[in-house]
């Protein structure tokens, strides 16, 4: 059952059917803290303060949700006469309602406070909302039974519906195409989601695909890609939105569409969960979304480097040379380490219009994951100011990241007898910093040969994330996953109104 080429930009704003203006005959819901649950069930009617407790409901239980049936005659009835949810962790979170969609039965429902007020926390609720609807469903020949779709929340008055739409929609289209398998999502593919969010948001594309790689001087793309099948070849994906005379802000992201390892193949157990590794890419596609459909007031500039690191006659080997744009030389020490040399290529690129700032995403490390687990993205930065910025915008917008030093003792790591440096490090520690310090070599103009000194670095900030939940939990499912996009935005809006 393939995936329509078209369809990714598009079903991204599948949710919206899930919310109305029409509140008449809604079903109110309490939202509760904690503090707030003894208080609010003392208000209610004794036949239900007596439900409560013959149910064993009546203690405050994180992320329950409770649906208060009515009662005719002292007999309670299967019509929901009210309903309530304890607030799964700060009500500023854009999780913490999210059990809300799969406990309630069809119906129209309006949030409010405790006592009855309207509820304080509107956006994160609504996105809430909206993320505990999201399901992956495309390989599925019958759809679940319980998912009725007949479930609308209420917008509440002064909630910010475009930016609940804008992080939803981001939200969804960087998780179905993670979730998608390379067969439906090569670099053919992300080629087409990022035209048609071109299209969409009338932005400009230009791809530099296959052998015109090498013709214009984006060698290590070509290099890592090049064993793909006919109609898979490497490209570059360049796409520019905005104002010409706006800010410049470049987002990078890693398109490994799937990762073999290369030469240096993965065991069975490693590829399982390749198909995520173009993870960088659907996350920078998801700021770039929300940029755009919020008219951001910058210059946007997408660079991603589309590739499936396969295994052929004519793959990259371990030991050859390449050389990148900027003119570095890098010894290949390990083919599964190709996302650095993709990327590599694209901050290179990125470098020479001397935007504003630079933010790379990627899926890049197991050294990070180590580090900081599966939730929290590992972040690198060359401007302490940005990178504390981010990390405190990151903590209030719930999506976190935590900033990981670029280490110069390190940089003696990636040393080559034969090159400017290897792609991988010698020894086995510090794997997140040494790849976050190779990447560091190509943000920037190298100076020219006896010409004048190298122009400043742009401020850049790198994201080393899992991309990926391993487990459920409600609003997260298992499978494709946006972190730290939320926090990235966030920056962006903070430093450009965007």
């Amino acid at each position: 059952m393939p995936v329509a080429l078209h369809s990714f930009a598009a079903e991204a704003t599948r949710f919206s059917g899930l919310f109305t203006n029409d509140a008449t005959k809604a079903t109110k819901v309490a939202v509760l803290s904690k503090e707030d649950f003894t208080g609010w069930l003392e208000m209610q009617p004794a036949l239900v303060r007596r439900w409560f407790k013959v149910n064993k409901l009546n203690t405050f239980s994180a992320g329950r949700v409770l649906v208060v049936p009515s009662f005719n005659e002292h007999v309670a009835s299967d019509h929901v006469g009210e309903a309530a949810c304890c607030l799964d962790g700060e009500a500023a979170s854009p999780f913490s309602l999210c059990a809300l969609y799969d406990a309630l039965p069809d119906g129209h429902y309006v949030l409010h406070g405790p006592k009855g007020q309207d509820y304080e926390y509107a956006d994160a609720a609504a996105l809430s909302w909206a993320l505990g609807a999201y399901r992956y469903t495309r390989y599925k020949s019958k759809p679940d039974a319980a998912d009725s779709g007949g479930k609308r929340l209420v917008w509440a008055a002064g909630c910010d519906k475009a930016s609940v739409i804008a992080a939803a929609a981001s939200t969804y289209l960087v998780r179905d195409l993670i979730s998608t398998p390379c067969e439906d999502m090569g670099p053919h593919h992300l080629e087409a989601v990022v035209a048609d969010l071109a299209k969409e948001f009338s932005g400009t594309l230009k791809v530099v695909k296959g052998d015109e790689l090498l013709q214009q001087n984006y060698p290590m793309i070509h290099a890592v890609g090049r064993a793909a099948e006919p109609g898979r070849e490497p490209r570059l994906l360049d796409l520019t939105w905005g104002d010409e005379s706006k800010p410049k802000v470049t987002l990078v992201g890693k398109g490994v569409c799937f990762d073999t390892g290369g030469l240096d193949i993965k065991p069975a157990s490693g590829m399982l969960l390749m198909k995520k590794d173009m993870g960088g890419s659907a996350q920078v596609l998801g700021v770039a979304r929300m940029l755009m459909a919020r008219g951001a007031p910058v210059r946007l500039r997408v660079l991603i480097g589309a590739v499936e690191n396969n295994i052929a006659g004519n793959a990259y080997r371990p030991g050859d040379v390449l050389v990148a744009r900027n003119g570095k030389t890098t010894e290949i020490g390990n083919t599964d380490a190709e996302g650095r040399l993709v990327l590599g290529d694209c901050l290179s690129e990125a470098s020479l219009e001397h935007p504003d700032l630079i933010i790379d995403c990627a899926t890049l490390t197991g050294a990070a994951r180590v580090a900081l687990g599966t939730d929290v993205p590992a972040m690198f930065c060359n401007n302490d100011e940005v990178a504390a910025q981010l990390m405190t915008l990151s903590a209030a917008a719930h999506d976190h990241v935590w900033r990981m030093p670029l280490w110069e003792g390190y940089r003696k790591l990636l040393a080559s007898k034969i090159a400017d440096m290897n792609n991988i490090s010698s020894g086995g520690y510090g794997g997140a910093i040494t790849a976050a310090l190779y990447l560091d070599e190509f943000v920037g103009v190298p100076a020219k040969e006896g010409g004048d000194a190298p122009a400043a670095k742009p401020t850049w900030i790198h994201i080393d994330f899992m991309g990926f939940n391993r487990s459920s939990s409600p609003g997260r499912p298992e499978g494709g996953e946006a972190m730290g996009m939320r926090a990235l935005h966030a920056l962006l809006r903070e430093r450009y109104g965007a």
